[in-house]
């Protein structure tokens, strides 16, 4: 269906799709492809088609080729791949010489897998606060958590945004500590006109089928460091060990995994990898010029602004994975979260769910959970005092992450934030806040939720005792 001209300000001036009015965006005015992802055709068909028919699914030819595609695209001397991004950071981790009684040191809010594995090397992850505009690590708060255990620092493009890499250089090069790179969210991204992913020790990514580059599940490995690469082989690759390892000492562990894990990409993956790599760089300029678009319209928006680099700064959000916006409540006169989201929802932009990942220093894992049997908390060095991450899920929601660059339906979208934030007022009459629980953990939030209803039943059984006694 052909999509009407937006005229921004006759939407916005109507009432609100939740309280009774028109929606921002009819259902049938957003095209089928516009937040499609993985794109697949029949080149990544063939592509997995040829390695099914060649029964070579657990071989590594394929897997090799794309290993070296994927070298000449990031600029990187030396590529492994892994069957999850999570293998690939904790071999990244054993080979950059995580050991037991070590330390890491990564930010609080961020997927599991960028600290968890650790671990499972008898290493203890101490976190680090973020910032409220990047929602990457905080250089200083790093250079506060480092003590004489650290031996590798972890830094997270968070949701495409590329981390401080001077500032964070400038705190772990003089103290000779080495920086492993997450870069499952921001493939592709530039800092400063440099891509991400060659600025550490090491570093590593998920290429899962959700992320901007998508190869169905896997992780790659990246290092400019032989050494690097045929330890991290040595780790979990004991089928190419005896053919690529040239360091006599891991040379005679080859056809074992050091550590005990098979991590070999599966062939199929290593297929689409090849497929989807030729085709990202101009699927992530699309992208990027549809979500500057959307934060362009947004611009100046009460209670909402982007998170992104500045355009003026060589940096980029490469294909822009799991797109946020800041919110402000202050700005809407304390409009909670949660009403803001159902106002959004009613305008038809979708559920868009809110805040980041939640911050892992208050999940029991990082405090005081024995997983191990030891007698003691697996991780050996509990965090406190992070006051950004635990209060940055109020202030956090999901972006629409559109693929393609269509003016005008991204111009609907937009029309609907700015519409809910000017009827702000009429939406905070019937807010009833976030509920218990919200932006916490499992057992937190349960605890939070059965302390509000103790605080319900109380104030019922005040509100009966006071009748009874006026009786």
């Amino acid at each position: 269906m052909p999509i009407s001209p937006v005229r921004t300000d006759a939407v916005v001036e109507q009432r609100p799709a939740l309280l009774g009015g028109p929606p921002a965006v009819a259902a049938d005015s957003v095209p089928d492809d516009l937040f499609t992802w993985p794109i697949v055709t029949e080149e990544d068909e063939q592509a997995v088609l040829a390695v099914l028919h060649s029964g070579r699914m657990s071989g590594f030819d394929v897997t090799q080729r794309f290993e070296a595609e994927f070298a000449a695209w990031q600029g990187a001397d030396y590529v492994l791949a892994h069957n999850t991004g999570t293998g690939a950071i904790q071999a990244a981790l054993y080979a950059l010489g995580v050991r037991a009684g070590d330390e890491v040191v990564c930010q609080s809010p961020t997927y599991w897998a960028s600290a968890a594995p650790a671990l499972s090397l008898g290493a203890a992850v101490r976190f680090a606060d973020i910032e409220a505009d990047t929602l990457c690590i905080d250089p200083a708060d790093l250079e506060r958590r480092i003590t004489p255990r650290t031996k590798v620092v972890v830094v997270v493009h968070y949701c495409g945004h590329p981390t401080d890499m001077d500032a964070v250089l400038a705190i772990t090069e003089p103290r000779g500590i080495p920086v492993l790179e997450d870069v499952s969210h921001a493939h592709g991204a530039l800092y400063r006109g440099r891509k991400v992913g060659t600025f550490g020790a090491a570093a590593a990514m998920s290429v899962m089928s959700g992320k901007a580059l998508p190869a169905g599940e896997g992780g790659v490995l990246v290092t400019g460091d032989r050494a690097i690469y045929e330890r991290a082989l040595a780790w979990g690759h004991y089928s190419r060990g005896q053919r690529e390892l040239t360091e006599p000492g891991l040379r005679r562990s080859a056809g074992v995994p050091l550590g005990g894990y098979k991590y070999r990409m599966q062939q199929l993956n290593a297929a689409i990898g090849r497929v989807q790599l030729r085709h990202f760089d101009d699927r992530g300029r699309r992208i990027r010029a549809a979500m500057n678009r959307f934060w362009d319209l947004l611009d100046g928006c009460p209670g909402v602004r982007a998170h992104r680099v500045d355009q003026a700064s060589g940096s980029t959000m490469g294909g822009w994975y799991n797109p946020h916006g800041l919110y402000a409540a202050e700005d809407l006169g304390g409009l909670s979260l949660s009403r803001f989201l159902a106002a959004l929802e009613a305008e038809g932009v979708g559920r868009l769910g809110a805040g980041i990942n939640l911050p892992l220093h208050l999940h029991p894992l990082f405090r005081d959970l024995d997983v191990y049997g030891r007698g003691e908390p697996t991780n050996g060095a509990p965090t406190d005092g992070l006051p950004v991450a635990e209060g940055i899920y109020a202030r956090t929601f999901h972006a629409p992450w559109f693929k393609h660059d269509r003016a005008e339906v991204i111009e609907r979208y937009a029309a609907a934030f700015r519409k809910v934030a000017a009827h702000a007022g009429e939406l905070r009459a019937g807010d009833p806040g976030d509920p218990p629980g919200f932006g916490m953990w499992p057992g937190a939030a349960d605890q939070a939720v059965a302390a509000a209803g103790d605080a319900v039943a109380a104030a019922e059984d005040a509100v009966l005792a006071s009748a009874e006694a006026s009786a």
